[in-house]
């Protein structure tokens, strides 16, 4: 686990991040989390797996043939990103990023996380 480990030590170190986990989408269990988001992160790891659900559901509903790269919810104080892994030895799995609004640039953040996220695997 040492590689998730160093995964989110990485995600922490994006301007502005306070909080990340690698959750597994069809569980809801966050198989690695760090940071001080202000709230319980397992739990929002957990209700993020439903969005990511849902969003999948939606798309297989309307016959759309194509991988979900990010999805952005936008707080008063705060950005939460989840960014799905396709790739083969990270498939169902994804990142959930938190960021401070105060410090973090959005394009930049977006940029670094989907190249840490390539590089996730179990």
């Amino acid at each position: 686990m040492s590689t998730l480990d160093e995964a989110i030590k990485q995600l922490l170190s994006i301007e502005g991040a306070t909080g990340a986990a690698v959750v597994d989408h069809s569980s809801g269990m966050a198989l690695a989390q760090g940071g001080s988001p202000g709230f319980d992160l397992g739990v929002a790891a957990a209700g993020n797996s439903n969005v990511v659900s849902a969003k999948l559901r939606t798309m297989a509903d309307l016959g759309l043939d194509s991988d979900i790269e990010d999805i952005l919810i936008t707080l008063d104080g705060q950005y939460h990103l989840i960014n799905v892994l396709n790739s083969g030895g990270s498939k169902g799995l994804f990142v959930y990023l938190v960021l401070d609004r105060t410090y973090a640039n959005l394009a930049l953040a977006r940029h670094k996380l989907n190249n840490l996220a390539k590089g996730i695997t179990i």
